[in-house]
């Protein structure tokens, strides 16, 4: 098996040094996931700039995360799920909300379940949803904004979820606690 390097400021390449001192500022860490994608500074430097963008983007903090659990989740991302289940309680999410995205079980209320129903049909369908399916997720309370940011943070989770599954990226001491397997 390859093995990809976790690097720290002395083994990066130069111009993923700032990116990484970013990641610490920000983080009080330089996240694995960072670490590995310090191997190339365009694609660490993507990831920072969509993830700024995801949590500017129109979605309420509940709303982020049952967009980026519900595409780790799906993806069986052994790092991203107990990476942000700590996010999300740094961001104040239930438990509730929380734990029924790890467990697939149903959200405590329909909007939320709406907004799941459509990012697994956009994951699924690659993006080739039908009217019907938009329509739901109008009824909801969703509008055009919001499915165009759901394409967005599939897009940051696509990058996070594979190079993790490729790179077998350990999972952060502070996040150890939140270990999950998927199980169906």
């Amino acid at each position: 098996m390859t093995t990809f390097t976790l690097h720290d400021k002395d083994s990066a390449p130069g111009d993923s040094v700032p990116l990484m001192e970013q990641s610490e500022k920000a983080m009080g860490m330089v996240p694995g996931l960072h670490r590995v994608m310090a191997e190339s500074p365009q694609v660490l430097q993507a990831y920072q700039t969509l993830h700024k963008l995801v949590l500017e983007s129109s979605f309420d903090n509940d709303e982020k995360t049952v967009v980026w659990q519900t595409i780790n989740v799906e993806n069986a991302c052994h790092y991203c799920v107990p990476a942000h289940t700590g996010i999300a309680k740094m961001m104040k999410v239930s438990d509730d909300i929380i734990d029924a995205l790890r467990n697939e079980t149903a959200l405590p209320n329909e909007r939320l379940e709406a907004l799941r129903t459509f990012t697994l049909a956009v994951m699924h369908k690659r993006g080739n949803v039908s009217e019907e399916e938009l329509t739901a997720f109008f009824d909801a309370g969703f509008d055009k904004r919001q499915v165009l940011e759901v394409i967005m943070v599939l897009s940051q989770k696509v990058m996070s979820n594979y190079i993790n599954h490729i790179a077998e990226t350990p999972v952060d001491e502070p996040f150890q606690k939140f270990a999950w397997e998927k199980t169906r």
